[in-house]
């Protein structure tokens, strides 16, 4: 495998960075997560725009250009001679010293990682998950912006912890004032007398991609998309429920909390969802081999 570390194509055994790096001692940094599908990088401009946007909040100014990063992804992917996979990209604050001060790291890293990825096992997609409520709260928006992708994943592991114990494979974390926000790694839907219902950004939610696409695929078939804040009643009470995320793409949900959804098996608008999005993936994307 080789990786992409600052400007060079590298075998993993030679991708090192520095203990010094504050993307390491801090967690000062972004990061995103891209597929690719039948050769194509799925939805790469919108990735990296939204790395960029995270980069910009953050006052860290990556050493390429959107495009340049764009060409640097593509050639990391054809490297590998991946076809289907994964693709995590990391800009950190760099190397500096033991102290916090950003000014004290005046060269970004930048790694391109290309590989396989498997988050959940197909028999999850044909029969749902269950899954529970964490007492980890989201962080507030006020604290650290979710809008953010940062290397600080801290929220996101606790939560992730309480769902192994609970041997559940994602879990729901609500906001401080009570929401539900989304899962570990996933944007959460809910549909309701056939509307589909998703929280709103200003409740500390990553703006995903998927999410995104889905409210547009929904669009196309006619189904009313609307975000809006919603209780653990609402989500107990729903006709179905499912998780979006760029690894998981798009997960039936059909147990929270020990309640049954749809009584216990994926949901009509879900599946059609979920096949609407295999198709969609088939067309969009930047082609890598040309």
């Amino acid at each position: 495998m080789l990786i992409y570390l600052n400007g060079k194509l590298v075998p993993k055994e030679e991708a090192k960075v520095s203990v010094f790096d504050h993307g390491f001692l801090y967690g000062d940094g972004v990061f995103e997560g891209i597929r690719i599908y039948n050769g194509k990088i799925f939805k790469l401009k919108e990735h990296i725009e939204r790395l960029y946007a995270s980069a910009h909040a953050i006052d860290l100014k990556p050493p390429l250009t959107q495009e340049e990063l764009l060409k640097a992804t593509v050639e990391t992917v054809r490297a590998n001679n991946l076809r289907d996979g994964y693709i995590r990209i990391v800009i950190s604050r760099g190397e500096g010293d033991l102290g916090l001060d950003p000014r004290k790291c005046p060269n970004p890293t930048v790694v391109i990682i290309a590989d396989k990825i498997a988050i959940y096992p197909e028999e999850v997609y044909k029969k749902g998950m269950k899954i529970i409520t964490v007492s980890t709260r989201r962080n507030s928006p006020q604290a650290l912006n979710p809008n953010i992708k940062s290397l600080n994943y801290l929220n996101n592991i606790l939560a992730k912890i309480e769902a192994n114990r609970a041997n559940v494979p994602e879990a729901i974390m609500l906001s401080i004032e009570g929401y539900v926000a989304e899962a570990t790694g996933d944007n959460i839907f809910i549909v309701k007398n056939k509307k589909l219902i998703t929280p709103p950004l200003h409740l500390g939610v990553l703006p995903g991609i998927t999410r995104q696409t889905v409210i547009e695929l929904a669009k196309e078939r006619g189904i009313i998309s609307e975000e809006k804040p919603f209780t653990l009643y609402d989500v107990y009470t729903a006709d179905e429920c499912f998780l979006t995320g760029t690894a998981a793409e798009i997960v039936p949900v059909v147990e929270v909390d020990g309640r049954e959804i749809n009584g216990g098996v994926p949901g009509e608008i879900t599946l059609l969802l979920m096949k609407d999005f295999h198709e969609y993936v088939k067309k969009e994307g930047v082609e890598v081999y040309k």
